[in-house]
């Protein structure tokens, strides 16, 4: 058994690295549907479809459990394929499986309350708003589930979205870092437009976005707290397997990297932020 890491390319290793480090026994299979990337632009339906069948190859593989490390995918597909596709699939697997995504925690880790929690409203004025910028692509800023899920939990809580529709194709096509900084830059400086002032704090809502996130941090004024979501991820993976101890990690520590795009080594961008060679197997 193992557990799977799904994103649309390379952002998802940002995740993928923060579990491996909470969880070095275990067994990852990490995939990237790097033949369709990116997802933020594309159709529901199609973003399903997609994450569907990367779910499944992951189970197919071994995995009993599959992180979307993929905020379009989990803001998109992870309710619709929990509620009306897992409880079959699960039953004609014969094994216990689940599918997780990365907004539940980071959510989680921007208010400081369990998901579970909705706040009282009472209409009571409040008097100083602390003001979440997130950074995330077109398809996670059009659910407007950061804004929609902090709002239950936190009334003193105003949250602004920037999509960024462009950065993680520059990414995954290893951009130049002038480029890169430069678009981050420009999305920053909208942000601020919008509000007025620059954000309190401040979400990567795109896995991708970690890889330059010393470029946001850059951007925005010194420091400016970051909620660092492979982090909050890995936190909340851990807590999870000692709640389903059904649900096998593995115990090998084995590394398999997989894409459906071209095989072979990773870009320059990608490698610099692992820390080293980084090459993907065919999926």
């Amino acid at each position: 058994m193992s557990i799977g890491v799904f994103d649309s390319g390379v952002g998802g290793l940002t995740v993928h690295r923060a579990l491996v480090n909470r969880l070095p026994q275990a067994d990852f299979i990490y995939l990237a549907d790097q033949a369709n990337a990116p997802y933020g632009g594309r159709p529901g339906e199609e973003i399903v479809d997609l994450t569907r069948a990367g779910c499944e190859r992951l189970f197919d593989a071994g995995a009993s459990v599959v992180i979307l490390a993929c905020n379009t995918a989990s803001a998109i597909a992870l309710r619709r394929l929990q509620q009306t596709w897992l409880p079959g699939y699960r039953k004609a697997l014969g094994r216990p499986v689940n599918v997780l995504g990365i907004i539940v925690p980071t959510i989680e880790a921007a208010t400081g309350l369990p998901w579970e929690h909705e706040a009282e409203r009472r209409g009571e004025k409040v008097e100083q708003l602390d003001v979440l910028g997130v950074f995330s692509t077109p398809g996670t800023t059009a659910s407007r589930v950061y804004e929609i899920e902090i709002d239950k939990r936190r009334q003193d809580v105003a949250v602004f979205s920037e999509p960024c529709p462009n950065l993680a194709r520059m990414i995954e096509a290893d951009a130049g870092a002038v480029e890169l900084a430069t678009e981050v830059e420009r999305h920053v400086q909208q942000l601020k437009t919008r509000i007025g002032r620059y954000p309190d704090r401040a979400i990567l809502g795109c896995t991708h976005y970690e890889i330059v996130a010393d470029m946001f941090r850059a951007a925005l004024p010194a420091g400016t707290p970051m909620i660092q979501q492979p982090q909050a991820t890995a936190d909340a993976l851990e807590l999870y397997f000692q709640r389903h101890p059904e649900l096998n990690p593995g115990t090998g520590g084995g590394r398999t990297f997989l894409t459906t795009g071209a095989p072979g080594p990773q870009n320059g961008l990608v490698e610099s932020f692992w820390g080293g060679p980084l090459r993907f197997e065919a999926a």
